[in-house]
């Protein structure tokens, strides 16, 4: 009889800061009636060509990473999850910009706005 060992559980692909938390905790109070969540994903586009885009999701899809929040549910699109694992994502505010930051150990190079990076 092989004995079944219970797996331990996968740390997320991607790590929110509190200052990100609360975004997504100050994004969901505002939040279209339909919306289960935040979802951050990276379309192609850009001058380097992936970019970050945060939207809400209003359907939960079975490949995308669940990242419970205090503020929300968190999901990672599917299809970026490997262009992200490791990545730290923070909300910043100044006085003339505000906006998730993110620190990706998978970039290999950025625009120069910042707006797009590659892998």
């Amino acid at each position: 009889m092989t004995e079944v060992k219970e797996r331990r559980p996968r740390p997320a692909a991607i790590t929110l800061t509190p200052g990100a938390e609360q975004r997504v905790a100050d994004l969901m109070a505002q939040a279209p009636a339909d919306a289960i969540g935040v979802k951050l994903s990276t379309p192609r586009r850009g001058c380097s060509g992936l970019a970050y885009s945060v939207d809400y999701v209003t359907a939960e899809d079975k490949f995308d990473e669940k990242i419970e929040t205090p503020g929300g549910t968190f999901y990672v699109d599917g299809g970026s999850i490997l262009y992200l694992i490791g990545s730290i994502m923070d909300w910043r505010e100044d006085d003339f910009t505000a906006g998730f930051v993110f620190e990706n150990p998978n970039a290999k190079g950025s625009c120069g706005c910042g707006e797009s990076f590659t892998v």
